[in-house]
């Protein structure tokens, strides 16, 4: 059997030869540390105090609070409500108290006089089923812990491949707001991160045809709303001096399940000094 070292035990009884002989019962066949409370009032103040109580084997017949009234006092308070409380009695044996035990919160009703190894199993049992949630939940906390540390790698990495791009990348909002700014685009358009966020594309873009700079949100979206994606598109980026930036613009749709936009994703390749295969052959005849 095991000895459950690290769990702490409370036993409540009015009657001082009852509590020594149960902790000296306990005491012979675990390693658990085990408080005492002569009264429902004492009991309340260890399990609400600073001690982390695993389980209370509670007495029932006991003066000016009973253990019927302890235990509900216990289940309303959030530090001690999911502390499994086992009751003992010699009195209240019919049904019907029986009934009342497992209604205030008790899981465990035993009558006495009982037989010591009973109650040692008892005990074992509730501590084992402790023990084996506590392991999952450690199991969980670690699994949790290695699947945040799996994502905070993956957006680290991520994160270093945006930063290191030649392309400028920004992310809007579908109204046409600017939510973030990689590296490239902040040197291209000379500005700031926190100088873009918020603005509109339009004050940073332009297409070379007016007619589409004038409807950039309209049959922008509409066009993005149908295709998902706009690519190799022609147009300029305004610097913060009124430069304008020749660029190779394209567009994509990030959307959710009710297919509605959340996000769009603008790269623009800087095409400065690119001059199309077509002009070279001419220059050169």
């Amino acid at each position: 059997m095991s000895r459950y070292p690290g769990f702490t035990l409370l036993i409540v009884d009015d009657n001082p030869h009852n509590l020594f002989s149960l902790r000296t019962l306990v005491q012979e066949h675990m390693d658990v540390e085990v408080l005492e409370a002569d009264s429902g009032q004492r009991a309340l103040d260890i399990a609400l105090g600073d001690s982390a109580i695993d389980l209370i084997v509670l007495d029932i017949q006991m003066p000016e609070i009973d253990g019927f009234q302890t235990a509900s006092m216990l289940k309303i308070r959030r530090k001690s409500r999911d502390i499994p409380i086992i009751f003992l009695t010699a009195a209240f044996k019919t049904d019907e108290f029986q009934q009342k035990g497992y209604a205030v919160g008790a899981v465990d009703y035993l009558l006495k006089p009982i037989d010591d190894n009973q109650l040692i199993n008892k005990i074992s049992t509730y501590f084992r089923l402790i023990q084996k949630e506590r392991d999952l939940n450690r199991r969980l906390e670690d699994q949790v812990a290695a699947r945040t540390e799996e994502l905070r790698r993956a957006n680290q990495y991520l994160a270093g491949i945006i930063d290191s791009m030649g392309e400028a990348l920004l992310v809007l909002e579908p109204t046409g707001n600017i939510k973030s700014a990689n590296p490239a685009a902040c040197r291209m358009l000379d500005y700031s991160e926190e100088r873009l966020i918020g603005s509109n594309i339009g004050d940073v873009f332009e297409e070379d045809a007016p007619e589409q700079a004038s409807a950039f949100m309209g049959t922008w979206l509409e066009a993005l709303i149908r295709t998902g994606s706009l690519s190799s598109i022609e147009a300029r980026f305004i610097a913060s001096d009124g430069t304008r930036v020749p660029i190779l613009f394209s567009r994509t749709a990030m959307t959710d399940e009710c297919g509605n936009i959340t996000d769009i994703l603008c790269i623009a390749k800087d095409m400065t000094g690119y001059r199309p295969a077509a002009d070279t052959e001419t220059c050169s005849d």
